[in-house]
């Protein structure tokens, strides 16, 4: 049987067979190149790990534990708890100065401070004594001014922001685009509340040692829930 001598033939028959290789190496390269991706939300995030997602750490992962302000070594999250004496929800859980996964009993590297004077608590205005008219004409309602002192603690010192505002105003005007680490804290002051920012939350306390959460911050360093 004659071999055909069509060079056309011959070429078409090799073009096919490179595309098929080509087809072939892809799907090898592609199929590797799944296996080294990242499979967790941590490893998507190149590790930056926000916050709110300290809950789901899986728990034999090991982070930079931190005891009474000191590096004790890594730890899990459960360890990490047990050395600090807490309840493992006590811990902030983030990345520390290091950009390592860190956990820290809140606010164990910035106590609160003292309390400011009391004429920088006052409020901005008060509501004068009800009076008797003396004119059976109505006149306009007065003009009811709220809120209370804002203060921030920076630099060891406390720096009046506005003689009156809203609280969530002032917790805005605080700490509204930043976000502390874990241990880490900022303060200010609403009236007489001390104001508290900690990672993932903004806390208030009237005693200046108990806290609560006021409102949560998000990934952004915002509060979308507070006006």
């Amino acid at each position: 049987m004659a071999l055909p001598n069509d060079n056309r033939i011959i070429l078409a028959l090799g073009a096919v067979l490179a595309v098929v290789a080509a087809v072939v190496i892809a799907l090898i390269f592609t199929s590797r190149g799944g296996d080294d991706g990242p499979t967790t939300p941590e490893d998507r995030a190149g590790l930056q790990l926000d916050v709110t997602e300290a809950p789901d750490l899986e728990p034999t992962r090991e982070l930079r534990c931190f005891v009474n302000g000191q590096f004790v070594g890594m730890a899990t999250l459960a360890d990490c708890a047990r050395q600090n004496g807490v309840a493992t929800e006590a811990l902030d859980v983030g990345l520390d100065e290091t950009g390592a996964l860190a956990a820290a009993p809140t606010a164990v590297f910035a106590p609160p401070p003292d309390e400011p004077p009391l004429d920088l608590t006052e409020l901005a205005g008060v509501n004068p004594p009800e009076a008797t008219p003396v004119s059976p004409t109505p006149g306009p309602p007065p003009v009811q001014q709220t809120g209370a002192a804002c203060l921030r603690h920076v630099g060891g010192e406390w720096r009046q922001l506005s003689a009156g505002m809203s609280q969530g105003a002032c917790v805005q005007a605080l700490f509204a685009g930043t976000c502390v680490r874990p241990g880490d804290a900022q303060y200010g002051r609403w009236g007489d509340l001390t104001l508290r920012l900690v990672p993932r939350r903004v806390e208030q306390s009237q005693d200046n040692s108990r806290f609560r959460t006021l409102a949560e911050q998000d990934r952004n360093c915002q509060f979308p829930g507070l006006r």
